[in-house]
């Protein structure tokens, strides 16, 4: 992302920014890039995780870093001393996307124009951790990001601007991820230039269609061959990068990264004999496996697999 890409505001705002993962990132750049000032970036604290247990950033934080802007990373906000730290900050508007922590109504009113929040669903539809994944593993056709006014409510605040965006059979988690991340970054924008310039219309959500994305689950990832090939694809591209999903063959555990359904028939669970590896579902249909991991190995296509690893016709997969 260059500057290039967003117009430079006339008014520049003082803003805070609060978020954490690699979604937020483009959005924290745009602001940068089209010229406010970013007095502060709110984000949750560095971890421990892989098997060094090496303490990480998160991407917000490394990106901030990299800016030379003042990182805060609080455990909670509902401390007095970090509502006063966050309060002094005189923020015009705070801009938060997938901050991971909820705010207390004191930080919600501290903003002159309050808190806005870049959210990955057309709302009220997908409220909650993950709707991103959750709208491909339900089949919907549609996905986009609404900016809302924060309250004190699970995503419930009044939506400023809507960006629908298509989901097709191709669409993955890491795909949708990534539009709907560009997508909330000039949205953001536009909706700052609204609240600036006076001219924006909050409106109500609808009351009607709402649905909560609860957070994933490892437990989740294992493939249910009960479910038919539709369903198992769509959560396959779900899960695409993460958590992933899998079926096991005796000791080893086989991931599955990319499939399509056919049209062939069977006892779930089995392998048919097709071309490559076609695992036969439940309700009709089977998934053909295109690309898979053995546990320990890289990534291949599912012929040179078969090389390998043999999965006999008529073999039951769990």
């Amino acid at each position: 992302m260059t500057e290039d890409e967003f117009q430079k505001v006339e008014n520049p705002m003082r803003l805070v920014f609060m978020g954490t993962p690699d979604f937020s990132v483009p959005i924290l750049a745009a602001l940068i890039d089209a010229g406010h000032e970013v007095v502060c970036v709110y984000s949750q604290p560095p971890r421990k995780s892989g098997r060094g247990q090496k303490v990480n950033l998160t991407p917000v934080h490394a990106y901030a870093q990299s800016q030379g802007i003042e990182v805060r990373t609080p455990l909670n906000l509902k401390s007095e001393e970090d509502q006063k730290a966050f309060a002094d900050l005189n923020a015009d508007c705070a801009i938060v996307a997938a901050y991971g922590l909820i705010l207390p109504k004191v930080i919600l009113d501290a903003p002159k124009l309050g808190c806005i929040n870049a959210h990955a669903s057309i709302l009220p539809r997908w409220r909650g951790a993950a709707p991103i994944q959750r709208a491909i593993e339900a089949g919907d056709d549609v996905s986009g990001v609404t900016i809302m006014q924060m309250d004190i409510g699970l995503d419930t605040g009044d939506m400023l601007l809507v960006q629908p965006v298509p989901i097709t059979q191709e669409t993955t988690g890491q795909s949708l991820h990534d539009s709907l991340s560009m997508e909330s970054a000039q949205l953001t924008l536009e909706a700052l230039r609204a609240l600036d310039g006076g001219f924006a219309k909050p409106q109500k959500q609808p009351e009607e269609g709402v649905t909560y994305a609860h957070k994933l689950e490892k437990g989740e990832s294992q493939i249910d061959w009960s479910q038919s090939a539709i369903e198992i694809d769509r959560k396959i591209r779900a899960f695409t990068p993460w958590p992933g999903t899998w079926f096991s063959m005796g000791k080893d555990r086989i991931k599955v990264i990319e499939a399509e359904p056919v049209e062939l028939n069977g006892e779930a669970g089995t392998r048919l004999k097709a071309d490559g590896l076609v695992i036969a579902c439940a309700q009709e249909g089977a998934l053909k496996l295109k690309t898979v991991q053995r546990s320990g190995k890289g990534a291949t296509d599912a012929e040179s697999f078969l090389c390998g690893f043999d999965i006999p016709f008529g073999e039951k997969l769990a």
